[in-house]
């Protein structure tokens, strides 16, 4: 049974950090004690004057694959992800074919036990027409049900409010939601399409994926779900309106929790100018004013978690005008890096960092034996280095896509080393092949 000792690790975990070394045995964590070097193993790694954390787990990816594989795929954008310090993804539906059923959520996780570096599970899709479907879900097989209230590809919009009750009412397991109002949508983009044509300037993106398109949508979801008391992830909130609806109760109280994305606590709106299209996504990025009410909003525990939102497009196609565009960036690999940009600016201590990355995320969506660097629980863990700085390129991009919009840019510390199922996977800047995640467990009950 494999075997791998960490020395001399400062570890963050549950509001504290401790040095000990850890043993890990067979993919799980043996052992958190002080002065273990006295053990036999065949695997040691030594991280003096590093931390190690609990690995990312990302409830929002799109990989790709099957179906749409020129942009990404599992092996690509799972290799990405570790080195990112991402340990586990949760993958979208709304790849090709849309997974909206039971039979192609089985096709997509055979997919990736053939190929993922990262632990993985995938979202049941929802539809104008699949209530059948979601019926029968089951809720150990999947992380959870996604309804894209506004901005999809595919069959995967619902924009029907007598079907989205009926959904709400009947689903089995957690629904997540993108929200977004698609008829204010539609209505600025005949605004602008009035006085730009097609060639709508890019920045006006934030006015046609408007704070009223948000905060419409937003609040629809959390009347469905306090009315059927159905249990509520919203996905990459936006805006400072939206943050200030959702309670500060503890984590473990809330029917109702909340998500951004690593990105919006960099980038806004201002940053069009530099970017360009490249900065495209849904929701779009808002105001400075909304950037910093998203950082206070985690900070208070309005907002519980922070994810990706990984959508990887090529560059040839994030050219072109407004509308032939597609919406999305590959932020896999430098999610956390960007995030402890804010550790080293004072904002967020590493605490607090592991809780919204992974602590929060394995108790959101009842992650079995993961998201805690805990005795027993599987060894997924993330070694960060806090003073040897990376600059973003897009040549060391692993994503198949090939750019970042993080280019050129230095960040103050680093992922030395990602370590999933006890195996090491990412060091040194490079991914080892050959060892391959696990399907995610969960341990949750079906809805009475």
């Amino acid at each position: 049974m494999a075997t791998l000792l960490i020395l001399n690790a400062k570890i963050v975990n549950e509001n504290s950090i401790v040095e000990s070394d850890i043993y890990i045995r067979g993919g799980r964590i043996e052992k958190i004690a002080k002065d273990l070097s006295f053990m036999k193993v065949a695997n040691v790694l030594d991280v003096k004057g590093k931390h190690v954390m609990p690995g990312m787990i990302d409830d929002q990816v799109h990989f790709r694959e099957p179906g749409l594989t020129h942009k990404g795929d599992i092996k690509s954008e799972s290799s990405a992800a570790v080195a990112g310090g991402v340990t586990t993804f949760f993958d979208m539906p709304n790849t090709i074919p849309n997974v909206l059923n039971s039979d192609i959520l089985e096709e997509k996780m055979q997919l990736a036990a053939k190929t993922s570096i990262a632990n993985y599970s995938f979202y049941h899709g929802a539809s104008n027409d699949n209530l059948e479907d979601i019926k029968v879900i089951d809720p150990l097989a999947c992380c959870g049900l996604k309804v894209f209230m506004g901005s999809s590809n595919g069959n995967t919009l619902v924009d029907v409010e007598e079907t989205l009750d009926d959904i709400f009412k009947h689903a089995p397991l957690l629904v997540a939601t993108h929200c977004e109002d698609s008829p204010t949508i539609v209505e600025n983009e005949e605004n602008y399409r009035q006085i730009y044509g097609d060639d709508i300037p890019i920045e006006l993106h934030s006015k046609i994926r408007s704070e009223e398109a948000c905060v419409k949508s937003t609040a629809l979801a959390m009347k469905l779900a306090e009315e059927h008391q159905t249990r509520l992830h919203i996905l990459h909130i936006t805006t400072a309106k939206e943050t200030e609806k959702f309670s500060e109760l503890p984590l473990k109280e809330k029917l109702i929790t909340a998500e951004t994305c690593s990105q919006y606590l960099v980038f806004c709106d201002e940053d069009y100018e530099t970017l360009g299209s490249l900065l495209k996504c849904n929701p779009s990025f808002k105001t400075a004013v909304d950037r910093a009410a998203l950082i206070q909003g985690l900070l208070e525990g309005h907002l519980d978690s922070i994810g990706t939102n990984h959508a990887p497009h090529t560059l040839q196609e994030k050219q072109g005008n407004y509308f032939d565009v597609p919406a999305g960036l590959p932020m896999v690999q430098y999610a956390l890096p960007s995030l402890l940009e804010h550790y080293q600016d004072g904002i967020f201590s590493l605490e607090f960092i592991a809780s919204k990355t992974s602590h929060a995320v394995a108790d959101i969506f009842n992650v079995k034996d993961r998201g805690y660097i805990r005795e027993g629980y599987w060894a997924d863990l993330v070694v960060v280095d806090l003073d040897t700085e990376v600059t973003a390129s897009n040549d060391d991009v692993i994503s198949k896509c090939g750019w970042t919009p993080f280019d050129g840019y230095e960040f103050r510390s680093s992922v030395h080393a990602t370590i999933v199922n006890g195996n090491l996977v990412y060091i040194n800047q490079k991914v080892r092949n050959g060892n391959l995640g696990q399907r995610i467990e969960f341990d949750r009950k079906k809805r009475s």
